[in-house]
């Protein structure tokens, strides 16, 4: 469990039925509802043990990206194609692609 602010992560490790284990990542947000009734809403992501390196990979850059206040996108990331160009003041501007949720899991 980590605390962050209002928020709360859980990492859960669990099992298949066959032994092949995977990780549970919940958000949990403490929130205040109708009639000032408190209720926790939750996020949940499955990361499934084959994907363990490409998610890893993936998020070490955005972190990097973030931390560095712009960064270098590795070569492992098709989807996010860098274009770099000059605009009209000589600056060097970073244009990305957009991604389609439907999209991810396509080659």
């Amino acid at each position: 469990m980590v605390r962050a602010g209002k928020r709360t992560y859980f990492f859960d490790v669990k099992a298949t039925r066959k032994d092949d284990y995977y990780l549970t990542i919940t958000e949990s947000k403490k929130r205040l509802g109708k009639e000032g009734k408190i209720f926790y809403e939750k996020h949940k992501i499955f990361l499934y043990k084959e994907d363990f390196e490409k998610f890893t990979e993936g998020l070490r850059d955005a972190v990097t990206y973030i931390d560095n206040g712009k960064g270098e996108i590795s070569a492992h990331s098709p989807q996010l194609e860098n274009e770099v160009s000059q605009d009209v003041t000589g600056l060097t501007t970073e244009k990305f692609t957009d991604i389609e949720f439907d999209d991810l899991g396509k080659k």
